[in-house]
């Protein structure tokens, strides 16, 4: 059974001209094209999609994806790891749910609301095993004290701080910058005074993180795939390892 370019593209929420441009770009070739022309998908094809539109939803550029693609030949594992982190956000997102239900119930009831219950779902400390695990607890300690000791209006400065210094490295990925461009290197010297202000990194000394450490810290962004997702997918995580590497080897 196979199903037509117009089916996949109202199924998948997408346009045909969508599709036709995964074709194009090697991304997601049709199963056979028709006598009429028109491009026809199978159920491999369809397990490719939906494996191309997780990974986008993950933030991954269609240059990385096809990397995973690559990578990952094998669907079925990969799409099990993704099921697992899929329900994992079920998990965390139904308890967000509840957790905003309760405060509106309680506000509108005038009864007392409870901490516990206002704040389930939103810990940041889910990763506090595996940053101990890595790192030590120290270095947990310190930062998960100085992020507690922030009012909601720090993190969330702290948090668009973080989510432009991304942006701009994956604006620099694309525009085909050279890692020992001035550009890259003015990036890699905030990406170096952000890792500073955050206490207990990890590697640090008086001046700030290490070399060691930030050679280590490039290398595991392109190794671990939910570090990557954040400057565009692999390529752009390499980018930004190749840019950190140069900094260091000047100024370290």
């Amino acid at each position: 059974m196979d199903w037509s370019i117009q089916d996949i593209a109202r199924l998948a929420g997408t346009t045909s001209r969508t599709l036709r441009h995964y074709d194009d770009i090697g991304l997601l070739a049709p199963s056979r094209i028709g006598g009429n022309g028109y491009r026809y998908y199978d159920q491999a094809s369809l397990v490719r999609l939906q494996r191309i539109l997780l990974l986008r939803d993950l933030g991954l550029g269609l240059p990385a994806i096809a990397d995973v693609l690559e990578d990952q030949t094998d669907a079925a594992p990969a799409l099990r790891n993704h099921l697992a982190w899929l329900r994992d956000e079920r998990a965390r997102l139904a308890r967000q749910i509840a957790s905003v239900e309760s405060t509106i119930t309680a506000m509108e009831g005038g009864e007392q609301i409870m901490a516990e219950d206002m704040l389930d779902g939103f810990d940041h400390t889910r990763y506090k095993e595996e940053v101990e695990e890595r790192w030590g607890k120290e270095a947990y300690a310190k930062s998960d004290a100085w992020w507690r000791s922030k009012s909601p209006a720090e993190r969330k400065e702290w948090q668009e701080l973080q989510k432009r210094l991304a942006d701009d490295w994956i604006a620099a990925s694309a525009s085909g910058a050279s890692p020992r461009s001035d550009e890259a290197q003015g990036l890699a010297q905030r990406h170096f005074e952000w890792l500073a202000s955050i206490p207990g990194t990890p590697g640090s000394d008086a001046n700030g993180p290490t070399r060691a450490y930030l050679t280590g810290l490039g290398e595991m962004y392109v190794a671990d795939p939910r570090f990557a997702a954040n400057y565009g997918g692999e390529t752009g995580a390499a980018f930004v390892r190749d840019a950190l590497r140069v900094y260091a080897d000047r100024n370290l």
